[in-house]
């Protein structure tokens, strides 16, 4: 099995220097924590920010240090200037994209040179990552800080199997819209062949974006662009369950607990532990609390909440002001409620090592976890982790990603003080039992879905993307298919060409008018028709009077409304038993969602009703166009009809109109020579069906067909025609 190279913004621990001396001090909570176990066991190679700034190390240094952490610990530091730390890191990571994902819309600072040291950096790591890739080895890149590196490294590597995780709440597409740099951001997550997100509301608002913003198709969770598919879902991040269950047999941390229970007494202790941050919401937590004591003073002298805070992102002005936000905050509670000889809240602001906070788990009666918005939260899974005896109560926010797990727990909005005073009233009513039996039933999701069963299911589902890019594009149209086409051609004495029009011959626009053909179209068809060896017929969709308009100087063969209309010298009609009474029915129909939807409009055809929605606002026209497929089905049972669901179209035709009863009709006129056959769209999967092996078929798009082959866009097709002379 190949390497797996981790990449994220820090690595395992965070370098420093004093004087001479270089220290390496292992990073605590999060990515971090969680990833260190899975790089030694997949012998990984973990490429990061090293912590240590440029200006205090020079070059030659930066080499050596940079070889030794690499044989001993299997790691590649990056080192950043000053400048790149503050614009990049303190930038636009946490003062546009935190921010932002997080909701905070009125903290986001939109500067143009923390994009560009943004884009900068993340070279940088492209640069870095692109040294120690072999073959067969997956790229996992991590996180927010790295969203333009898929795609930059796709470039590089066509080949290479790369996945990238976002940690952090992927926001709704009404706050994601308002970044300048969207567009390059999602691209650059789209270099990825799988894409990860800890809840499916994240994953939802990444694809509604993608739609939105790109255009691309989406399909359930997968991601078609022009080139390839990316494949998106849910991993909800575990953590090392058997470290944290095993707690309470370390000695070091029993001598914590100890000393916990001398201060403490008899009282219930409530714990809230977090990374200082504004996205937490420690200030509604102590106005919760406070809220508390007001309603229940029977509860003075009984109660304690603990409250710590780890120290973040020091250098901005917001967090400076949150932190003495806090402070008088807690004073004031303090101040107010406190007798001799008892203090509501016990605050301290530092970092804490593992035994003290294992011991604070460990003594805890209620755990308050209550972020106004959180990607995941693993300290409410360690919390719960740790009562081996099941007692326990664990208050959750309904904003962090791991309310959608852990069920058991009490969860509330944030925002809610009354909610708050509830709930911790609740936790403190609820008898050991029911303690036990819901805490049991959270460890075991816990003890299954741990930390190795996310990082093992992620690689696993990307290795199986490569198995399925094989099926999927199996039959992709490479160079030595090609030559061999043109070969065929070339030599043959009878040809005979089906060609559909839009979406084959040229792109899709916002209103079929604007598909008209282009001069180079026109060349291409009037060149190919001129080869007395060649029977061209052109088959789509459109109405026969604007085939009419647009080919009839060409000479070639025309088949309209999907095989209604043909004509060779003059239009006939083919299936002259066809009715169109049925279009009575259905035409208020059509126009209603014509009314009911915005930029909508009906194209009305001699055998067909179109209702096309390219121009309407993109989530409107999937709900739309669902409910409109539901409706027509009892009348297209009534008048035998099929619907057909194109590329921003619903369109309903008789069903005895089909593209493959013309094709067929066309094999079966002589022995051909050559025979290619070339479309797009569900309707084109009709003529692809009568096609023996024979036949040279080819679909536009890289969804599932049954064509020989396929390309990824019409500029292919018109290349591919243009070699035929």
């Amino acid at each position: 099995m190949g390497r797996v190279l981790i990449v994220s913004n820090r690595l395992p621990f965070t370098i420093t220097r004093r004087k001479d001396k270089i220290t390496l001090k292992l990073s605590i909570g999060g990515v971090a924590t969680g990833l260190r176990g899975i790089y030694k066991k997949y012998n990984s190679l973990w490429i990061g920010w090293s912590g240590l700034m440029k200006e205090r190390i020079n070059e030659e240094e930066r080499k050596k240090l940079g070889k030794k952490i690499l044989e001993e610990n299997n790691c590649s530091p990056i080192f950043l200037s000053q400048e790149e730390v503050s614009k990049y890191y303190y930038g636009f990571c946490n003062r546009t994209l935190w921010p932002l994902c997080h909701y905070f819309t009125q903290y986001v600072v939109y500067d143009k040179s923390f994009w560009d040291s943004y884009w900068k950096v993340n070279e940088l790591f492209a640069q870095e990552v692109s040294k120690f890739v072999q073959k067969g080895d997956v790229i996992w890149i991590h996180d927010y800080h790295l969203m333009l590196l898929p795609r930059m490294l796709r470039e590089k590597f066509s080949n290479i199997l790369i996945g990238f995780f976002f940690h952090i709440p992927f926001p709704s597409f009404e706050i994601f819209r308002l970044l300048p740099w969207k567009k390059e951001l999602l691209e650059g997550m789209l270099g990825a062949d799988m894409i990860g997100f800890h809840v499916y509301e994240y994953v939802r608002h990444f694809l509604s974006s993608v739609y939105r913003i790109l255009s691309y198709e989406v399909r359930w969770e997968e991601i078609i662009t022009p080139e390839r598919t990316i494949e998106v879902d849910t991993f909800p991040m575990g953590i090392d369950y058997f470290h944290f269950s095993k707690a309470i047999e370390k000695e070091q941390v029993r001598k914590e607990v100890e000393k916990f229970k001398k201060k403490i007494g008899n009282n219930k202790i409530i714990l809230s532990i977090d990374r200082l941050d504004y996205t937490k919401g420690i200030k509604e937590r102590l106005n919760g609390f406070y809220a508390f004591l007001k309603v229940h003073p029977e509860y003075k002298e009984r109660i304690n909440l603990i409250i710590n805070t780890v120290p973040s992102r020091k250098e901005l002005e917001r967090y400076k002001t949150l932190k003495k936000e806090i402070e008088e905050l807690i004073s004031k509670i303090n101040g107010e409620f406190s007798t001799i000889g008892w203090v509501p809240i016990w605050y301290f602001h530092q970092e804490l090592h593992f035994p003290l906070l294992e011991a604070l788990y460990l003594i805890a009666d209620i755990a308050l976890i209550t972020p106004l918005r959180d990607g995941m939260n693993l300290m409410a899974k360690e919390f719960i982790a740790t009562k081996k005896d099941g007692k326990g109560v664990l208050i959750l926010s309904e904003m962090a990603g791991t309310s959608k797990e852990l069920r058991e727990a009490i969860i509330i909005n944030p925002h809610d003080i009354e909610e708050f005073v509830t709930a911790i009233e609740k936790a403190l009513q609820i008898p050991p039992e029911e303690q036990m039996m819901k805490n049991k039933k959270m460890q075991k999701i816990l003890k299954k879905y741990d930390v190795e069963w996310w990082a093992s299911e992620f690689i696993k589902r990307l290795k199986g993307t490569k198995e399925k890019r094989k099926k999927r594009y199996a039959k992709v149209l490479k160079e030595k298919e090609k030559q061999k086409i043109v070969k065929e051609y070339i030599k043959s004495k009878s040809r005979l060409l089906f060609l559909d029009y839009d979406g084959t011959l040229v792109e899709f626009f916002d209103t079929p008018e604007e598909a008209k053909p282009t001069k180079r179209i026109l060349t291409i068809l009037k060149r190919l028709t001129q080869d007395k060896k060649n029977e061209i017929i052109l088959i789509s969709g459109r109405k026969k009077e604007t085939l009419e308009k647009w080919f009839s100087t060409l000479g070639i063969k025309l088949v309209a409304e999907h095989g209604a209309w043909i004509k060779e010298k003059e239009w006939i009609r083919v299936n002259k038993g066809t009715q169109t009474e049925w279009k009575q029915e259905l035409k208020p129909l059509f126009q209603l969602y014509v009314n009911r939807t915005p930029n909508s409009f009906v194209e009305e055809k001699e055998f067909s009703l179109t209702w096309h929605y390219r121009k309407v606002e993109a989530d409107l026209g999937i709900i739309r166009a669902r409910e409109l497929s539901e409706r027509v089905k009892d009348l297209c049972v009534k008048f035998n009809l099929e619907i057909i669901e194109g590329e921003k179209v619903i369109e309903v035709k008789d069903r005895e109109i089909s593209k493959g009863n013309i094709v067929g009709r066309w094999l079966n006129k002589k022995e051909w020579d050559f025979i290619l056959v070339v479309g797009d769209d569900s309707t084109d999967e009709e003529m692809f069906k009568v096609c023996n092996e024979k036949v040279y078929s080819i679909k536009v798009g890289m969804g599932a067909s049954g064509a020989k082959f396929k390309v990824q866009s019409p500029e292919e097709v018109r290349k591919l025609l243009e070699t035929f002379n």
